[in-house]
C-alpha cells in the first residue's frame, strides 16, 4: 500500500514527459480506531497454511477473516463481517459484499455453523490447497504442543501465562521474546523487545487457577502467574499495546503488526498452566 503523488504530464515549455512518482509517507490519523498503518496484517494461517487478513475487532482483539469478499447472500447472517476505518465488525452493512472469518472456512476446524453451499465449496476448496501445500513441503502444521525445554535451563514456559490490567492473557513466547509491534523511522517493525531491564519488571507467583467462583474446578488449583498488576498503569498498558519504552513514550507511532495477547481461559488453555514456579534450574536425572 503506497500513497503518490502525481507530477504533470508536460514540461514548463510543452513538451511531454514521462510521468514519475513520488512516494509519500503514510501517517495515522488522531482520531483513527486504530493504531495499524496498513488496513489488514497479511499472514498464513498456522494450521491450515492459506492466506488470512489479520484486523482488530470492535472488542480490540485480534480476528482473521478469509483475504476476499463474498457475496452477502451466500453467507449466513451469524458470520457476516464487515470492515470499516480499519475495524471488522460483526455484521452486516446492508452491501452486496461481506468478509467471513477464516475460523468457519479453515479444513483443519471443526464446523460449529451450518455452511451454505458456496461457504463448503470454498471451504474443500482450502482443503485442496492445504493437502498440495503439505505434499510440496511448503507448509509444516504448527504443533499443538510447545517443544520441551532442553535440560540444564531455566524452566521458562514456552507461552506464560501474564496478569495485568485485571486480566490475564497467554503471550505468544517466551517473556523476553515479545517483540515490540511499532514502526521505527526506517519504516520497519521495531526489533527491541518489551521486557527490559531498565523498565520495571513484574514477579512470578501461584495465583488462583479459576479466580471466579462460577467456574468449574480444575485439576490444578495454583499455577505460575507473571504478575504486572504491581506496576503503574502506564507500565501495564505499555505492555498491553506491546511497545518497548521508547515507542511507549512517542504514542503518535503508527503499528505494523497487532499485539499477540491472547485472553487466557483456563479450560482452553489447561496445557500451559504449570503448577510450579519457573526459577528452579532442571537437570537430568534430579527433581525440582
Amino acid at each position: 500500500m503506497r500513497s503518490t503523488t502525481a507530477l504533470p504530464a508536460r514540461r514548463w515549455d510543452g513538451s511531454p514527459t514521462h510521468p514519475r512518482y513520488l512516494p509519500r509517507a503514510l501517517r495515522v490519523a488522531a482520531d483513527s480506531p486504530s493504531r495499524l498503518l496498513c488496513a489488514a496484517q497479511l499472514a498464513r494461517c498456522r494450521d491450515c497454511g492459506n492466506r488470512i487478513d489479520w484486523y482488530t475487532s470492535t472488542n480490540q482483539h485480534p480476528i482473521s477473516l478469509h483475504p476476499h469478499e463474498l457475496p452477502a447472500s451466500a453467507v449466513s447472517a451469524a458470520s457476516r463481517w464487515h470492515v470499516s476505518s480499519g475495524i471488522a465488525h460483526p455484521a452486516h452493512d446492508g452491501t452486496p459484499w461481506c468478509r467471513v472469518p477464516h475460523t468457519t472456512l479453515c479444513p483443519t476446524r471443526p464446523t460449529t455453523v451450518p455452511l451454505t453451499p458456496q461457504l463448503a465449496e470454498l471451504r474443500r476448496r482450502l482443503a485442496l490447497r492445504t493437502r498440495r501445500l503439505l505434499d510440496i513441503g511448503a507448509f509444516t502444521p504448527h504443533p499443538t504442543e510447545p517443544a520441551p525445554a532442553p535440560f540444564a535451563t531455566q524452566c521458562q514456559p514456552a507461552r506464560p501465562v501474564v496478569q495485568l490490567l485485571y486480566c490475564r492473557y497467554l503471550a505468544p513466547r517466551p517473556l523476553g521474546g515479545i517483540r515490540c509491534v511499532a514502526q521505527t523511522r526506517l519504516r520497519h517493525r521495531c526489533t527491541h523487545p518489551v521486557l527490559t531491564p531498565d523498565a520495571p519488571t513484574g514477579t512470578w507467583t501461584l495465583m488462583s487457577a479459576t479466580p471466579s467462583h462460577s467456574q468449574l474446578t480444575l485439576p490444578s488449583s495454583e499455577m505460575a502467574v507473571y504478575d504486572l498488576g504491581q506496576l503503574p498503569y502506564t507500565e501495564q498498558l505499555r505492555w498491553r499495546t506491546q511497545r518497548c519504552p521508547l515507542h511507549a513514550a512517542a504514542p503518535q507511532t503508527a503499528d505494523l503488526a497487532l499485539a499477540e495477547w491472547e485472553v487466557f481461559d483456563p479450560l482452553l488453555h489447561h496445557s500451559y498452566m504449570h503448577p510450579r514456579l519457573p526459577t528452579a534450574i532442571r537437570h537430568r536425572g534430579r527433581s525440582k
